[in-house]
């Protein structure tokens, strides 16, 4: 089956909901949104501390928020990006609200502003501990009403179509590759459509599941990184993983993690051995207010030498009644499995987080590919640099999502629907039988991220999770030209793809840097093998 639109948008956080909000109101065509599973499911919905933007002028200003971006990016940001994110920041927030949207305030009817680690000042806008689940609920409630948007969910993006599917041959040197649409799967006839479209925009998130333990849902498979890849976009900044430094430690969740937000820190909890000893000092002058790639490597190098599963996060010497005020489903949360956080610490230990990597785009969010955007977690706008702050994430999406949007109406009326493209072609293929293999692999993935391509890497290391990838690539490419496509294996080949580029990246930079520390290049004195 053949569908047309104007705009394709796969993807449903944050980023791929505003990009189709924008371009539905300007008149220009229709908006299709891939969901890959429901619209509410997203890492968006998972955030929260919250959205960090310049709304205190008589404190704070541009210039401290870019510094702030900057020294925690391990100064491998890309100013222009940087600071094109901070000066618009205000206005995503402003369009954020106008589309239903609610940030907490105080009795002046000002923003309840927080502070994280890294920020130089209170610029955190929240909606208690959930941020990412009220935005994602407003901008939901926004794309629902909008009559120009269609919603396709539990759909599934299997590739990109470029000249590559029209019998072209494509390479990495190709100047001109162009994008026109995508080969979707429909779970309801379980048959791969041939999605036309004049624009593609990827905001398929991160890559949480790559790993065995993670914040994310268990869809951050890395799709449209892998797609654009295997496209021939390029790609870069993989090696940057992010491991928050607190997520809650309780047996049996890895998928998702529950994340113990680092506003909590910012409200002034304190890291602590489980025998109440404090260790930030150490390691950082801001002691648990550091950067998270220092605080996430501190606590992996103490529960090494101390040879714990966990440390702590104590907020005990806070009020009560205020600590269960500004994290309520922090408090519930953590009272459902025997731990009241007003009377215990709480057992926190680093997970992935967030990928600080991804599809490289310009200022527009245009990656190499013409006619292909990429926006919010999948993408590379160069405002990480080597490292996330605290609370930049959901913002950079808001505001790419209006330059790319802002980019592609103005040049939309440049290009046609290409209707030489050919329908999926799985004659020959069979009903995929061996799911057991498709489950143990993916599993085996997690275990060879985690173990190899974690915190703390080697070059020993990375080579072992190489040989071990490329296996696993050889198997898995063999039995997707076998059986037909299902979500599953098309999954699998993604995550594949995923670990191997950090894998591949991670030993072509010769340094420790950010997120990327190797014990080959040491940086500090305190370092350990």
């Amino acid at each position: 089956m053949i569908r047309k639109f104007d705009f394709l948008v796969i993807g449903s956080g944050v980023a791929g909901m505003s990009y189709a909000l924008q371009a539905a109101a300007s008149g220009k065509g229709r908006v299709a949104l891939v969901c890959k599973t429901s619209i509410e499911e997203a890492n968006t919905a998972k955030a929260q501390g919250g959205v960090a933007s310049v709304t205190n002028l008589e404190v704070d200003n541009f210039e401290k928020h870019i510094e702030d971006t900057i020294v925690a990016g391990d100064y491998i940001s890309d100013p222009a990006a940087v600071r094109q994110v901070v000066e618009n920041a205000p206005a995503g927030i402003d369009r954020l609200v106008r589309w239903g949207v609610n940030f907490d305030k105080d009795e002046k009817g000002k923003f309840d502003l927080h502070r994280e680690g890294g920020h130089s000042e209170f610029r955190i806008l929240h909606h208690a501990d959930d941020t990412g689940f009220e935005i994602q609920r407003g901008l939901i409630e926004a794309v629902r009403r909008n009559k120009r948007i269609t919603v396709l969910e539990h759909h599934f993006a299997i590739e990109i179509i470029t000249q590559h599917h029209l019998g072209v041959e494509v390479t990495r040197r190709t100047p001109d590759i162009e994008c026109y649409g995508a080969y979707v799967l429909d779970p309801d006839t379980k048959k791969v459509d041939t999605i036309l479209s004049k624009v593609t925009v990827l905001a398929t998130g991160g890559v949480g599941a790559v790993y065995a333990s993670t914040t994310n849902p268990d869809i951050a498979t890395g799709d449209g990184i892998a797609m654009a890849y295997r496209a021939k976009a390029t790609v870069q900044d993989m090696e940057f993983v992010q491991f928050h430094p607190t997520a809650l430690f309780h047996q049996g969740e890895t998928h998702p993690a529950y994340l113990i937000t680092e506003a909590m820190r910012g409200y002034g909890g304190i890291l602590r051995l489980p025998t109440g000893e404090e260790f930030m000092q150490k390691y950082d002058k801001r002691l648990s207010l550091a950067p998270r790639d220092i605080v996430a490597r501190a606590i992996d190098r103490e529960m090494k030498i101390h040879g714990l599963d966990h440390v702590c996060l104590d907020v005990r010497h806070k009020d009560a009644e205020e600590t269960k005020k500004h994290f309520p489903n922090i408090y519930k949360k953590c009272l459902s499995i025997g731990i009241d956080i007003t009377r215990d610490m709480i057992p926190v230990v680093p997970c992935q987080h967030y990928f600080c990597g991804g599809i490289k785009v310009d200022l527009n969010g245009l990656s190499t590919i013409r006619r292909l955007y990429a926006i919010g977690e999948c993408s590379c706008t160069g405002l990480h640099g080597g490292n996330r702050l605290a609370s930049n994430s959901l913002i950079e999406a808001v505001v790419y999502a209006e330059k790319a949007a802002q980019h592609s109406i103005e040049h939309i009326g440049e290009y046609a629907f290409n209707t030489a493209v050919p329908e999926w072609n799985d004659e020959g293929t069979m009903t995929n039988e061996e799911k057991v293999l498709i489950a143990q692999d993916a599993k085996e993935v997690g275990q060879i991220m985690s173990s190899y391509v974690g915190i703390v890497r080697s070059d020993l290391r990375l080579h072992r999770a190489w040989t071990r990838l490329d296996l696993l690539y050889e198997e898995t490419e063999e039995l997707f030209k076998r059986v037909k496509a299902t979500p599953d294996i098309c999954e699998l080949r993604n995550m594949i793809n995923v670990g191997y580029l950090i894998t591949r990246q991670a030993l072509e930079r010769k340094e420790s840097r950010g997120l990327h520390y190797t014990i080959d290049y040491p940086r500090h004195a305190y370092d350990q093998k």
